[in-house]
């Protein structure tokens, strides 16, 4: 058998594994679609026969909005693109269709708008929007942490019949300015960002709505001076009302209400109270049934996340799912038969699968096979599905499947046909107990291509550690991690008890303590490692971005007796450098929670400081600010002790794409310096 060579070992070129069709989805419930590896052209295929034929999708459902040269534009099919606006001057931003087609609405100097598709038509319905007040367009600590960044700063909604807007009107006045400096040119300049750090003062959110032709904005009934958040809405299928997310400051308390887009009267249909904290999720929380009388209510107020049918008066009729187990995604509902379609974490926490169950919570069946990770996409009418599936030791494999759970035909099989003629790195998952003993902590490791039991290997730990955020899964992890295989080095991925594996229950260990309970679980995984004898006792490297990068630098004070080296992205270095939403939800204020927040502090533990530590931050991060490496930095130089730096210039949270290679050779460098202890290989260069 022979080993991948280098660039085989970095996934270029196929070996181990080849190319295989994709399967996006569904051309109509009895035809799915196939994208061709080698023609790259669409096709669909008959479920039942096996006919292909070219997909040619109908222009009316190939339409497209855009902003070229500051204009919006409408495409259709293959035709050529119309102007719909023509204002060169100023740009519109998150141009948006309408159902039924007919307009499209965008915000433009944070005012609102819309544009009639068939006579061009323009409609302004804000006229007070400022560098500080914006109609339609997120404030960013909503666009980061609430509405989502897929949002793209949009923060308006259609109705489903095309008559109304519903929109978020943010106030920043209130909320500190942080300053950003770009130094390119022979001054420099500022980028002034509205940003709010824990403890301080949040936009001021209005809702509001407006009739598409054009009329005064009909407020919400909500006090927009108070505490509070507003997370996304919902309209329902009839368009009379529309559902608002409402939340306290403290983030313990989610109200739901009914608000009529006509009058802004508001009625309250659901209220939650939780002890630790609630999330302000921006994806199906509620997904209204097309009766017009029901909803689902995704929650995990029993402390793990499971589906709950409502009427739309907020009564609970039953609980749809329940137990010790997670809820992720719904696949598909099917009305009719009063069946809902939806994945899990239920046979392990690590792996996906799909399931079937009744509306009343009875009769679930699962779907999906075998000790794997399923990712599925379901016929229109609920009746196949297609799984693509892997495990650690499986590379993907696809399949239909009926809705019994009944294999109809194999797919697809990335294995290549020389799959068994190379000699890869074993990759096994598995668990450990905590050192409480409470919990099963998930592991993913990949052994090196020649292990030896009898020799000692330098290890490297890749975590994130945020809450609810693990990254341990049951799935084939490709050939990127091969050639550090190659060269003699364990690799790990690990998840602490509060990464989500444990629902809720298991995430509220975290609460008004960022930074303990990780910690205690890396150190439990840490000293596992150091007690194998064939882990070298003085090589154990742990890295991160983001909030991976905090628990490293964490790591490397904290934790400094159990971990050797570290490499850290961007690091939160103190928790109030950070936003109000994402810390408060987690920590409370800073005034409500001082021992906490000194608690989680990297910054309190530098005496601690041991190993070799690099960080790395973009100057221009308008999430995570450098702000937090250059308060670090400045303790540790105060304490004369040696570390690595790099700033990365015209980066924001990731690295610009002309930073990458540098920042892979560098990584590569740090490895082959402290783990390998010989130069960095020439490939590299």
């Amino acid at each position: 058998m022979k080993k991948l060579n280098f660039d085989e070992s970095w996934g270029r070129g196929y070996t181990v594994t080849k190319a295989i069709n994709g399967y996006p989805g569904w051309a109509d419930k009895d035809h799915y679609l196939e994208t061709d590896a080698n023609d790259h052209k669409m096709y669909k295929v008959d479920v039942k026969s096996g006919k292909r034929e070219l997909y040619i999708s109908a222009p009316t459902n190939d339409v497209r909005v855009f902003v070229k040269d500051k204009d919006v534009y409408i495409k259709y099919g293959q035709d050529a693109a119309k102007r719909l606006t023509n204002s060169p001057d100023e740009e519109e931003q998150n141009p948006t269709l309408s159902p039924d087609g007919k307009h499209v609405a965008f915000t433009k100097k944070s005012n609102l708008f819309s544009v009639d598709v068939a006579t061009g038509t323009e409609v302004q319905y804000t006229n007070d929007g400022t560098d500080v007040i914006y109609n339609g367009w997120s404030s960013w600590v909503y666009y980061e942490e609430i509405l989502g960044r897929p949002t793209n700063y949009r923060a308006f909604w259609w109705s489903p019949d095309s008559k109304q807007i519903a929109f978020m009107r943010f106030d920043d006045t209130k909320v500190p300015m942080f300053p950003i400096y770009v130094s390119k040119g022979q001054n420099g300049y500022l980028e002034e960002t509205i940003y709010p750090k824990a403890g301080q003062s949040n936009p001021e959110v209005k809702i509001g709505f407006v009739k598409v032709e054009g009329s005064p904005v009909i407020w919400a009934e909500f006090n927009e001076k108070d505490d509070q958040y507003f997370g996304q809405p919902y309209w329902s299928f009839d368009s009379q009302s529309i559902m608002i997310q409402w939340m306290n400051r403290d983030q313990n308390n989610l109200k739901f209400y009914a608000v009529n887009p006509v009058t802004g009267v508001k009625k309250e249909i659901y209220n939650e109270v939780q002890p630790s904290w609630i999330n302000l999720d921006h994806d199906e929380r509620i997904t209204y049934l097309a009766d017009n009388k029901h909803y689902i209510l995704k929650s995990d107020k029993t402390g793990w996340a499971h589906y709950y049918l409502y009427t739309l008066e907020g009564k609970l009729l039953n609980p749809i799912t329940q137990g010790d187990w997670q809820v992720t995604a719904l696949a598909h509902i099917d009305e009719k038969s009063k069946v809902v379609y939806f994945t899990a974490r239920k046979e392990n926490s690590a792996t996906a699968d799909l399931y079937r169950v009744d509306y009343s919570g009875k009769n679930m069946k699962r779907l999906t096979f075998g000790d794997f990770t399923h990712n599925v996409n379901v016929s229109p009418d609920g009746k196949y599905f297609i799984t693509n599936y892997s495990n650690v030791t499986t590379p993907n494999r696809v399949a239909l499947v009926d809705n019994q759970g009944k294999i109809v035909k194999e797919l697809a099989d990335s294995r290549s046909e020389n799959f068994n003629d190379y000699k890869i790195g074993k990759t096994e998952y598995f668990t450990i107990k905590s050192d409480d003993g409470k919990f099963d902590l998930p592991i993913v490791i990949t052994y090196p291509t020649d292990f030896d039991e009898n020799r000692a290997y330098p290890v490297i730990m890749s975590i994130y550690g945020g809450p609810d955020a693990g990254t341990v899964r049951n799935t084939w992890k490709g050939t990127l991690n091969q050639h550090w295989a190659n060269e003699g080095i364990v690799q790990i991925a690990c998840d602490h008890r509060a990464s989500g594996h444990f629902g809720k229950q298991g995430v509220a260990w975290m609460h008004r303590n960022l930074g303990h309970w990780e910690m205690i679980d890396y150190i439990t995984v840490a000293k596992w490692l150091k007690a194998k004898s064939w882990v070298a006792k003085n090589k154990l490297l742990i890295t991160g971005h983001s909030y991976g990068g905090y628990m490293t630098c964490l790591a490397l004070t904290k934790g400094a007796d159990y971990f050797d080296y570290g490499i850290s992205g961007a690091p939160v270095t103190s928790w109030e450098l950070y936003d109000t939403h994402y810390t408060e939800r987690w920590m409370d204020t800073p005034q409500d929670n001082p021992e906490g927040y000194k608690n989680g502090s990297i910054l309190n533990y530098v005496d601690k400081y041991k190993g070799g530590l690099r960080i790395m931050h973009g100057d221009l991060d308008d999430n995570v600010h450098m702000q937090n490496t250059i308060q670090l930095i400045d303790a540790l130089t105060d304490r004369n002790v040696p570390f690595e730096l790099m700033i990365y210039p015209g980066s924001r949270h990731g690295w610009n794409r002309s930073k990458v290679a540098y920042d892979f050779r560098e990584r590569a460098r740090f490895y082959y310096q402290y783990l390998l202890e010989k130069p960095l290989p020439g490939e590299f260069n």
